[in-house]
C-alpha cells in the first residue's frame, strides 16, 4: 500500500450533495482500504494542485483558523477514500462539497465548544514582521470579513467568497456547486446586499464604542455628581 503524501488522523469521509453531513461522515470512518498505485499517484496530485483552495475554503466557511489543519486532514482523507468516485476534471467540485460538509460540522463543534468554555479564545499568532500598524490594518479588517461572514448563511457565504475571494466566474460557481447559474446571480446579490448593511452596522458601532473611549467616564456622567454637586473621589471618602 502507497502512503498518502499528507499526515492523517483517524478522520471522517462523505460526499453526497443533499444528504445530512454528519452521517456521512460518520459512516465513512472506519478503515481505508488499499490503494492501487494509479490512485495514490491520483491522491498526491490532488493535493498539490487544490491544498491552498481547500484551506481557504474551510477557512472562509467558518472552520476556525486553528481547527484549520485537522479539517483539511480530513477533506483529503474522504478524498482518498473515494477517490473511484471523483470524476475527472470534477475534483475541485467534489472538494468543494467535502469542504461545505466538514465545515458545518466544525462550526457546530466549535459552537458547542464556545458554550462550555465561554467566549473568550486564545489569540492566534501574528507575524511580528510586518510594522504594527500595518498588523492592526489587517488585523481589523480579517476581524470585519469574519464577523460579516460568520452571519451569513452558508448558501450565501459560499457563493459570496467565491466569487468576491476566489474569483471565480458564476458559471464557474454554478459547476462547482451544481446549482443553476440564475440561482448563483440570485445569491451574489442576496449576499452583497447582507454584506453592505452588516459592514454598516458594525462600522456604526465601532464608531460608537471609540467615541466613549475617547470620552471616558467622564464623557459619560461628566465630572459633577447629581444636582451638579462635585464628584467625592475615593481618596476623599477615605479622608473624611
Amino acid at each position: 500500500m502507497q502512503a498518502l503524501p499528507l499526515r492523517v488522523a483517524s478522520a471522517p469521509e462523505e460526499v453526497a450533495p443533499g444528504d445530512e453531513p454528519d452521517e456521512l461522515l460518520e459512516e465513512a470512518e472506519g478503515p481505508a482500504r488499499e490503494a492501487a498505485p494509479a490512485d495514490g499517484a491520483r491522491v498526491r496530485r490532488l493535493v498539490l494542485d487544490h491544498n491552498a483552495f481547500v484551506w481557504r475554503s474551510l477557512v472562509r466557511l467558518g472552520v476556525p483558523r486553528a481547527d484549520a489543519e485537522d479539517a483539511l486532514q480530513q477533506v483529503f482523507m474522504v478524498a482518498a477514500r473515494r477517490i473511484d468516485d471523483i470524476q475527472h476534471g470534477a475534483e475541485r467540485s467534489f472538494l468543494y462539497g467535502v469542504c461545505l460538509r466538514v465545515a458545518s460540522r466544525s462550526r457546530r463543534t466549535h459552537a458547542r465548544r464556545r458554550e462550555v468554555m465561554g467566549e473568550e479564545a486564545a489569540p492566534e499568532r501574528v507575524d511580528t514582521s510586518e510594522r504594527p500598524d500595518e498588523l492592526l490594518d489587517r488585523a481589523r479588517a480579517k476581524a470585519l470579513l469574519e464577523e460579516i461572514l460568520a452571519g451569513m448563511p452558508i448558501e450565501l457565504r459560499s457563493v459570496f467568497t467565491l466569487f468576491e475571494l476566489e474569483q471565480l466566474t458564476m458559471s464557474e460557481i454554478a459547476e462547482l456547486l451544481a446549482i443553476p447559474q440564475g440561482t448563483v446571480a440570485s445569491r451574489l446579490r442576496r449576499a452583497r446586499e447582507l454584506f453592505s448593511e452588516q459592514r454598516h452596522r458594525i462600522e456604526v458601532r465601532m464608531k460608537s464604542q471609540r467615541a466613549l473611549k475617547l470620552a471616558g467616564p467622564s464623557g459619560l456622567a461628566g465630572p459633577s455628581g447629581p444636582g451638579g454637586a462635585p464628584r467625592v473621589s475615593d481618596a476623599d471618602r477615605e479622608e473624611s
